[in-house]
Parts: C-alpha cells; structure tokens; sequence
C-alpha cells in the first residue's frame, strides 16, 4: 500500500545513539516538533555487506542532509546492543564506526509491519495445522523521506541486495523544498540551480520547446 501523500505512522520505537544513549524515537514527532525534514532507510541486517556501505554513505553525506534541515535516521529490526556492538567494530573490519545518526531498533516490528516493509508471509502449514511464518522477517531497503507536517513525500523500496544512490535522496530533498518554496513544479532529472516549471499547459509546452 502507498503511502505517498498520508502522515508518517504514529509508532514510538527504540532506538540508540552512537554514543550507546538509549533512545525512544517517534519518526512522527521529530519532524512536526523540530520542524526538519526526515529521511529514514531501512536496512536488513547488521554486520552484513551491502548494509555497511549504505550506512557510511549517508554518514558521508550527513552535512548536506543538515544543510537542507533533515534529520538522517537508520532503522534494522536489530536491537539496541547490536547496533552498538557494530558503532563500535572498525570500518576495515566491516563495522560502522564512525557513524553518528541514530539507528532504530524495531524488535517488535510494529513500525516495519505498519509499514509493510518486512520479507515475511505468514502461509498455512498442513503437518501442524497453524500458520507459520515463511521469509527472513527482516526488512527490505525501505526509504521514506517525510516533511516538516509528518506527511511522506516519498517511499521507495529496494530488494536486499541493491544498494541505494544517496544522491537521489538529496536532490528530492530539493526538488520538494523547491516545491514549498516557490510553488513550481520539478520536470525530469531537475537539480538545485535547473529551470522548473508552473503546472500548466504553457509552461510545460515552453519548457519541453527549450530542453
């Protein structure tokens, strides 16, 4: 089910710093209350392989998330200790040291399922006459970028093992703060500093009789 367009689900869960704090998070309330953007992405697994690299790519980029006011948060079904355990194992190692946005621990899968992001089927098994569940019940590459009124403004979700172009991030990030601020709206691969466009017939015709 999309959810492009509906508020961000309302769903307190744990979370920790890299300092090793404890946290309580609600993705919701951040936004609304600190008046930021947020991207939150999805993960499966820590101390895996595709996972490291998007983490220390978004932490690369952390600056630029900040400088267009948005929060950056991680998010696995792994717990609190977890996590640490992997803030702490060196980036030669496979480890995300260095890392400084907090990280969502969903073990209960509350947020994940309302989300409808988890590799989970829950299908009927004859021999013990109950369902059980089939898939990893671990999560896809989830990506939700949501604005200052909580409402997702994109969701994107790739399998586990394509690794995501935070770049693109960034640029919608621009695209809807352009959006916000001067009422037009973005064509086709449009970056911070291209024309854009009023929605309607004329200028669209003009803009597609110049590019």
């Amino acid at each position: 089910m999309a959810l492009v367009g509906k508020k961000f689900p309302n769903i307190t869960v744990d979370a920790i710093s890299f300092m090793g704090d404890n946290l309580r998070i609600n993705v919701l309330e951040e936004a609304i209350e600190n008046k930021k953007k947020v991207i939150l992405f999805w993960y499966p697994k820590d101390f895996t392989f595709v996972c490291p690299t998007e983490l220390h790519a978004f932490q690369a980029a952390l600056q630029e998330f900040e400088k267009r006011n948005t929060m950056v948060l991680g998010a696995s079904c792994d717990t609190n200790e977890v996590h640490f355990a992997w803030l702490n194992t060196a980036k030669d190692n496979g480890g995300i040291e260095g890392v400084t946005y907090p990280l969502i621990a969903d073990t209960t899968r509350n947020l994940s399922a309302a989300l409808d992001i988890l590799d989970a089927e829950w299908v009927y098994d004859e021999a013990l006459n109950d369902e059980i569940l089939e898939g990893s019940n671990v999560t896809f590459r989830a990506t939700y970028l949501i604005d200052e009124d909580g409402k997702i403004f994109h969701e994107s979700v790739n399998d586990m093992p394509l690794g995501r172009n935070v770049n693109e991030y960034l640029r919608l990030i621009d695209a809807y703060t352009h959006v916000q601020t001067k009422g037009e709206v973005c064509p086709a691969n449009w970056e911070e500093g291209k024309d854009a466009m009023s929605a309607d017939r004329n200028s669209t015709a003009a803009y597609l009789a110049s590019h």
